[in-house]
């Protein structure tokens, strides 16, 4: 169904992301006074991540025999 390499960039482009948004955060020194703004963009990176584990799980699962 999916090749190996469609499933990497699944993994790493969403991993990736949310790495950025998760940093960017992070490394604000306001990070203990969360705002509406710093809350979505966790969500955001949360949602990142959860597709990352998707396709990871898609990739170690391997290819579905019909």
């Amino acid at each position: 169904m999916y090749n190996r390499k469609s499933l990497t960039s699944a993994i790493a482009v969403p991993l990736i992301i949310g790495l950025v948004g998760l940093m960017n955060l992070a490394h604000q020194p306001r990070f203990a006074s969360y705002r509406n703004v710093d809350v979505v963009q966790l969500l955001a990176s949360g949602m990142c991540f959860g597709v990352a584990l998707v396709a990871l799980f898609a990739l170690l699962r391997g290819p579905r025999n019909a």
